[in-house]
């Protein structure tokens, strides 16, 4: 029988990121994905946020992603919300759909040698202390230390794990198609009594993409093109010709979440731990933090570098995220319902966004950059507003020359940045100390030769081989989405999803314990 430490069910956005960031990190992981191959029906979901560029910025994959998509300087939240003046590299949404993202994740994947057992899918599982016994629909098992379903909203592995899925029920539904019309057709939204209707044209080619609010709820059955010529007709008078569909769907405002995204062995990512309807864009970028955040604490978990329980907070900071995506788009939907008090409300929430400090909350929370996880054990007077949050790319100088922040962490690998004058950042780890981590092939260049004292002293040694140390001069301001310029600090610790564990004052109190918390028990000097 086969066995991998990791098995992902499904290959999706959420699957290959997930895949990638242990592939980095040395773990034999392994996808099953029932498609022979990337090809979707349909384009899927249309867009990259601010905050999943960031994540594909940090290992130095990003350029793939703008090199196809188009720039738009909007996220939205019932109305466009300009972040043109947000605090980041990628003050946009960058227009792309699912079907070239998966195929530029797909080749990254590739590249990092990850096996994909295509054509197959999880069929059920049995766990116990030794692993997980993974089922396929080909009568072949896999053997796992961990098994992960990305697998969907109708997520098999949820299903076999017994996790709950609680939520809440449809009340609207929307009929989805690409096809081509043989008449011009009124491109842009229309706005009537059962709601809005939209028409685009898609990208090479006579296609077209529509999407039509159902006067009245409907779900279960496939919809069919007669279903759409008859929507069509009674919105606009006519079919405009529609023929050769490539994509009919049909999707509805249902809105769950698993009670659970783990159970011992098994973990839930991506759409397989919350669906809702995709207004607002924020699904598949949801499914690729939930991957990134997951990712290295397996990793560490494989390797037996941090004990089981780091697992743990793959829950506890994911779950509150995915609420909190539940909760924007149940909002985004009733505010598209066409009653008058709706629209009443839906004019008053246009003007408070005209306003800069609603404008910026919004934006920075549909845009995924004001996440802040609770790293518990710190008391609310001591947390330094960067505790817990993204850690921004700033342009650093260093020993070895400049550097952008998001440069260091391609290997996604944690950093530790020590931040000072230029004359007082090269007191040392010790040179055999690094010269054996980059012999290990566990440093980057940007490791100095020295102990910066903005640690006081600290010995870094017993966790050279996880994390990096990068001494640095920073001069500009610090600054965080919708909050502003927060104080500099001496130091910061970096996970290796991007996210502050620690912030240093010129003391090391404190940074043991995050070391230990995050990254294991010191090893032996």
């Amino acid at each position: 029988m086969t066995r991998h430490a990791v098995v992902i069910a499904g290959g999706g956005p959420t699957g290959l990121m997930l895949a990638g960031e242990l592939a980095l990190a040395g773990i034999d992981v392994a996808i099953v994905e029932r498609r022979p191959d990337h090809e979707l029906t349909g384009s899927r979901a249309g867009g990259l946020n601010p905050r999943a560029l960031e994540i594909l910025d940090q290992r130095g994959i990003v350029d793939r992603f703008l090199s196809e998509g188009q720039k738009h300087p909007i996220v939205h939240f019932h109305v466009p919300l300009d972040i043109s003046d947000c605090p980041t590299r990628h003050r946009y949404l960058l227009g792309l759909w699912q079907n070239h993202i998966e195929r530029i994740l797909g080749g990254w994947v590739r590249e990092l040698a990850v096996p994909i057992y295509r054509g197959r899918e999880v069929t059920g599982f049995a766990q116990d202390e030794s692993g997980v016994h993974v089922e396929l629909s080909d009568g072949c098992p896999l053997r796992a230390d961990y098994l992960v379903g990305c697998d969907g909203g109708r997520s098999v592995v949820r299903k076999s794990a017994g996790i709950d899925f609680p939520g809440w029920e449809p009340t609207m539904s929307w009929l989805i198609a690409e096809a081509e019309m043989a008449d011009e057709p009124a491109f842009g939204f229309r706005h009537d009594a059962a709601g809005s209707h939209g028409i685009g044209k898609l990208e090479n080619g006579p296609r077209v993409r529509l999407v039509l609010t159902e006067r009245h709820l409907e779900s279960g059955v496939d919809p069919t093109l007669d279903d759409i010529r008859a929507a069509l007709v009674s919105i606009y008078g006519t079919d405009f010709g529609i023929h050769s569909p490539t994509w009919i769907s049909r999707f509805t405002d249902m809105t769950r979440q698993a009670a659970a995204y783990r159970v011992q062995r098994v973990f839930l990512a991506g759409d397989a731990a919350h669906i809702h309807p995709p207004v607002g864009g924020q699904g598949l970028n949801t499914g690729v933090q939930d991957a990134v955040n997951l990712g290295w604490k397996l990793a560490q978990v494989v390797k037996r570098i941090s004990p089981d329980s780091l697992l743990d907070t793959y829950h506890a900071e994911r779950h509150p995220v995915g609420a909190r995506v539940l909760r924007n788009t149940m909002a985004l939907v009733a505010l598209r319902r066409p009653d008058e008090r709706t629209k009443a409300l839906g004019e008053t929430m246009s003007q408070l966004l005209t306003m800069d400090d609603p404008r910026r909350h919004l934006a920075a929370n549909m845009a995924g950059l004001d996440i802040r996880y609770d790293l518990g054990n710190v008391e609310a007077k001591d947390k330094h507003p960067l505790l817990g949050r993204r850690v921004p790319d700033l342009d650093l100088s260093t020993p070895n020359g400049e550097a952008r922040m998001f440069n260091l962490m391609h290997g996604a690998r944690a950093l530790l940045l020590t931040l000072g004058p230029a004359d007082h950042i090269a007191t040392t780890i010790g040179a055999d100390a690094r010269d054996s981590a980059i012999a290990d092939g566990a440093a980057d260049e940007p490791i100095t030769r020295g102990q910066p004292n903005a640690l006081g002293g600290f010995d870094m040694r017993p966790w050279a081989d996880r994390v990096q140390l990068v001494a640095a001069t920073y001069t500009g301001a610090w600054e965080l989405p919708a909050i502003g310029q927060v104080p500099a600090p001496a130091a910061v610790l970096v996970r290796p999803d991007g996210y502050v564990a620690w912030v240093g004052d010129g003391t090391s109190f404190g940074l043991a314990d995050a070391l230990t918390t995050w990254f294991g028990q010191p090893a032996a000097a």
